[in-house]
């Protein structure tokens, strides 16, 4: 897997960053009183079970959500040699009480960590941790990292409305640097939902790129990278409406001396630290996704095994973009090196 694929459709030699893990049963909580959002799962229809969330069918899912040896199988005609799996963003539970998402999420993690383990390398783990609180987020990455040995995590857009620029985080991203850690930001509960007129679908469609938009925008105007420039930090979805928000955001740091006075650096240079995935749907968008943000920072995304998912990653790409050492960088070696992978073990 050296510089010299073309990665043009046909090769395995993609690296997927955005990929999600149900467990196939989660624990008995253990407590009083049980959580009414405590999640369980109860039978469906062959292969499928229902993630039931206070009472509630969540979601209908198939055994790819848990079963490694599914997942791998349908990794070869995506164009994939790597997939790195995170929870279901549902999971990551913030609006618990943080004992309870402690437990939930240790359970996970392990659950991740076996998957991982069963898979011969292919999988990759990407675990969480409860942010609603700062001491048990960093007594789980202390785990996941000295215990399970994994390289990355995934954070939600935001940790019940505050986003990842929010001051209270510093703690977090500062362990998450010191201990080389990638972070993975996905979109969740995003805010503006009650703008949206139609099915409930809708939320994926649109509101997820406004709130990983804004989530990434925030750690721009809180200066993250100055503070912490080892951090490596991608976000879902392309970044969301974060490529068109640049511009805007030049042109007021030029109007208003404030805003020039609260971002030292440009915005714009600025997002060229992060990294993005390319689960944009369209090869115009992904080429204006490479302008703004540089080859050296977008990452495969499929959002596998969920139905609204890039079946064809590589393919895509490859529609996309014409140079192959430009192809070779989104389909494998940029994500090798935010997960500190190494491609020639």
């Amino acid at each position: 897997m050296s510089g010299g694929y073309p990665h043009a459709p046909g090769c395995a030699c993609g690296i997927d960053v955005h990929a999600h893990v149900i467990p196939h049963d989660f624990p008995r909580y253990l407590g009083n009183a049980i959580p009414a959002d405590w999640p369980s799962m109860v039978p469906a229809h062959a292969c499928h079970r229902h993630v039931m969330v206070s009472g509630k069918v969540y979601r209908t899912v198939s055994d790819r959500t848990w079963d490694a040896s599914r997942r791998i199988e349908d990794m070869e005609p995506m164009g994939l040699s790597h997939q790195a799996i995170s929870p279901m963003p549902e999971l990551l539970s913030y609006w618990m009480a943080p004992g309870a998402a402690a437990q939930l999420l240790r359970y996970v993690n392990e659950q991740i960590a076996q998957m991982a383990a069963l898979s011969g390398g292919r999988l990759v783990g990407m675990g969480a941790v409860p942010l609603q609180d700062i001491d048990l987020a960093l007594a789980e990455l202390d785990y996941i990292v000295d215990k399970l040995g994994f390289r990355a995590i995934e954070i939600g857009s935001n940790v019940n409305g505050k986003p990842p620029g929010a001051p209270e985080f510093a703690p977090f991203f500062a362990a998450c640097e010191e201990k080389g850690v990638a972070v993975f930001v996905h979109a969740l509960k995003p805010a503006g939902t009650e703008r949206l007129v139609g099915p409930a679908k809708l939320l994926p469609a649109l509101a997820y790129p406004t709130d990983v938009g804004l989530a990434a925008a925030s750690v721009l105007t809180a200066n993250l990278m100055a503070r912490h420039p080892k951090l490596r930090i991608a976000f879902s979805h392309g970044g969301g409406t974060l490529a068109m928000l640049l511009p805007r955001l030049e042109q007021a740091r030029k109007v208003f001396p404030e805003l020039h006075d609260a971002m030292p650096a440009s915005p714009s240079e600025q997002a060229r630290q992060l990294y993005y995935d390319t689960l944009v749907f369209d090869p115009g968008t992904l080429n204006l996704l490479v302008e703004r943000f540089g080859a050296s920072q977008l990452m495969i995304g499929t959002d596998y095994p969920f139905a609204f998912h890039d079946a064809r990653p590589v393919e895509s790409i490859a529609t996309a973009i014409a140079d192959p050492a430009v192809r070779a960088q989104l389909t494998t070696h940029n994500a090798a090196r935010f997960l500190a992978l190494d491609l020639n073990a």
